[in-house]
């Protein structure tokens, strides 16, 4: 019986490190001899960090000279989710819009390729493309400008 309690013990120390090392907040594992749950089924939401201070001598995004999206007119298109931005359906394709085009509310304008899954991204807005602020196959992160519309 000992044994068998050491080797479930160590099998926990290895999924705990398994966790540590994926970034997981949750595993469960049962079989008809045992089960092992570890982490938090409901992990509390945690608030983003606020900003960084520039140190002394470094410049901040607020203090470069290039115009603030917001202060640019038309709509900012932002990533849904924390993901891999594509502008074209697969690397043969065309991309979804290019800067210029004219977009109807309900178009696809990219995906946002997150867990081996591909989200398209559709527009919200009337108008025609003015900026495209993300390079193909940069990661990009939730809320991030991505497309600006006008």
């Amino acid at each position: 019986m000992q044994y068998e309690n050491d080797k479930l013990i160590d099998a926990a120390k290895e999924y705990i490190q398994l966790m540590k090392d994926s970034g997981l907040g949750y595993f469960r594992i049962k079989n008809d001899k045992f089960e092992i749950e570890l982490g938090d089924k409901h992990p509390h939401f945690m608030p983003p960090m606020p900003p960084m201070m520039p140190q002394p001598g470094q410049q901040s995004a607020q203090d470069s000279p290039a115009p603030q999206e917001k202060d640019k007119p038309g709509n900012i298109v932002t990533s849904p989710i924390v993901g891999t931005f594509y502008a074209a359906p697969s690397p043969e394709k065309p991309p979804y819009v290019q800067v210029g085009k004219q977009v109807h509310k309900g178009d696809v304008l990219f995906i946002i390729e997150s867990m081996k899954l591909m989200n398209e991204v559709t527009s919200d807005y009337d108008g025609v493309v003015a900026e495209i602020m993300a390079d193909d196959g940069e990661t990009v992160e939730f809320g991030e400008p991505i497309m600006r519309i006008e």
